[in-house]
């Protein structure tokens, strides 16, 4: 086992402290910890593998001629919405900023068609609509576009104030129908398009099928088919068109030990190599936790593990069989990890190689349970933005691959092998990469059972549980249990969702909800002002715990 502790005198609030214990130390768990340590709790973070980030982590490989190393962030590449950064480091009084600096990227994505067809997707909305009208003249995609965005602006606006920031899991902890049941209330209500799905309000306004298939892919971050998706995911249009795409410096790596370091700064501690077998409960609250042979007393409890086995595994009883019935499984993904001896120049740092047909596609994912014949390739090529990752020339290429979550009968070892060379004639065929195969020098990889062993998700799910359902397919399980007092959720099979700032939002939620609930000091100023939508534009004010 390993800690890592911080001073407990940098803790302020001390006589309404209580005990945090939280499981797991993904970018959630790590959150959470940041946050309620912040506030002056008594923090034990426990996670059962050597490191601390879950998914974002790092894997190093030497290059076979001594020239360097190849470096790559393992699980999430894309971070958005960073204001949830800023406003977990405002908690602690810190300068996100200036703590771990951000590169803004633009354009955002690369798209390759199989048509051999390429368009950029432009952060500036008006120049992506024109990008459009010059990709398929005389169309009028361009303006579809626009009018896209003002739905994905009001979907975010009504996102913003009744889903995000709050501890929910349904519609009835978004609105109170009594007292709200007003005109504005309604119009809102109205505004999210519920009965529509993604792919169709999509389709509504740009129906070439490979711009569709660009915007299709913001369900992506949901891992989840635009098709079976609700209209209010749509909202993550604006959301990266509004607060832009991002790439932390030293990777998303880097994230996950800016949180570690900022949870320990403020006397959290923090053990890997330690896994948590079950919770203790008493009179329908939470008491102790159980972790290798070790019982750990405590007045809170925050699991980062996935919800569904969190409720099965760790809580047991009748919850967890109602949440597994609930909710299903997100895709899952296979995660090739080359190191290039020379990088491909037309690549963008993310890039998308898209199939020739999205329905097909998504049917053979979600429907079939299959992984598709020709299928959608996310890449993150990152070496033009931050030559450390490679040696000099080099690239260190993040392939990834959606696939469905395990089935039974399935069985990756021999499963794999010929779907690589699905992955790499994809990348020949679609992308302009017909050597690629030549210049790979290291290569590992991921299969759906290796992260479903590695990262105790369910099923293999790269990103928690579906978001599948025309009416409520946004809603997860809620971060203040409704099975027990004194248990809270985080993490991508949590409310909001996964993502990496949806996951370290609900690490936010968690951390905030247990702190009022315990009778905490409640977020300061500073932190509220950083966490809002313009906190951009408003000139900077010094940060100090507060």
């Amino acid at each position: 086992m390993n800690a890592i502790s911080g001073a407990d005198g940098r803790r302020s609030g001390v006589a309404t402290a209580k005990r945090v214990v939280v499981v797991g130390g993904g970018l959630g768990g790590l959150a959470a910890a940041a946050v309620a340590a912040a506030r002056g709790h008594r923090v034990t973070l426990l996670d059962k593998n050597p490191w601390l980030g879950g998914k974002a982590a790092v894997l190093n490989l030497p290059a076979p001629d001594g020239s360097g190393s190849f470096r790559f962030d393992m699980g999430p590449t894309i971070l958005t919405v960073p204001r949830v950064l800023r406003r977990i480091y405002a908690e602690a009084g810190r300068d996100q900023e200036r703590d771990l600096p951000l590169i803004r990227l633009d354009p955002q994505w690369r798209c390759f068609f199989a048509d051999g067809t390429r368009i950029d997707l432009q952060e500036d909305v008006g120049e992506m609509a024109r990008s459009m009208d010059a990709f398929a003249p005389g169309k009028g995609y361009g303006e579809g576009y626009r009018r896209f965005q003002d739905v994905s602006r009001k979907l975010h606006d009504v996102s913003e104030r009744f889903f995000f920031w709050k501890p929910v899991e349904d519609l009835f902890d978004t609105l109170n129908f009594r007292a709200n049941m007003n005109p504005d209330t309604l119009r809102d209500v109205m505004a999210l398009r519920m009965g529509q799905t993604m792919a169709k309000v999509i389709r509504g306004h740009v129906p070439d099928a490979r711009l569709a298939q660009m915007l299709d892919h913001y369900c992506q971050y949901v891992g989840s088919s635009p098709y079976l998706a609700p209209a209010v995911l749509c909202s993550i249009g604006d959301m990266q068109a509004a607060e832009g795409v991002w790439y932390p410096k030293g990777g998303t790596r880097a994230v996950a030990e800016g949180l570690a370091k900022l949870a320990a700064d403020n006397g959290a501690d923090l053990r890997t190599g330690v896994e948590v077998t079950g919770f203790e409960v008493e009179n329908g609250a939470v008491k102790a936790v159980r972790a290798g042979g070790e019982r750990i007393a405590c007045d809170a409890v925050v699991s980062n593990m996935d919800a569904i086995r969190t409720y099965r595994e760790l809580l047991g009883g009748k919850a967890g069989g109602r949440y597994g019935r609930k909710f299903k499984p997100a895709c899952s993904g296979v995660v090739l990890y080359l190191g290039l001896n020379k990088r491909y120049e037309h690549l963008g740092h993310h890039d998308f190689v898209f199939s020739r047909d999205a329905e097909e596609e998504f049917d053979f994912i979600y429907r079939r349970g299959e992984p598709a014949p020709d299928p959608t390739a996310y890449l993150a090529a990152p070496s033009g933005t931050d030559p450390s990752v490679a040696p000099e020339g080099g690239e260190a290429l993040y392939v990834l691959v959606h696939t469905p979550h395990l089935r039974p009968g399935q069985d990756w070892a021999k499963i794999f092998p010929a779907y690589r060379q699905i992955i790499l004639d994809k990348l020949k065929r679609t992308a302009g990469m017909e050597d690629i195969e030549e210049r790979i020098v290291v290569e590992r990889h991921l299969t759906p059972q290796d992260i479903h062993e590695r990262y105790k998700v369910l099923d293999g799910a790269i990103y928690g549980l579906a978001s599948h359902g025309r009416y409520l397919g946004a809603f997860k399980p809620g971060n203040r249990s409704r099975a027990v007092k004194g248990l809270y959720l985080a993490g991508g099979a949590a409310h909001p969702g996964p993502g990496m700032p949806m996951v370290m939002m609900s690490g936010w939620i968690a951390a905030d909800a247990l702190d009022r609930d315990l009778g905490g000091r409640g977020m300061g100023t500073a932190a509220e002002e950083a966490g809002q939508r313009d906190a951009l534009k408003q000139p900077r004010r010094a940060l100090a715990a507060e």
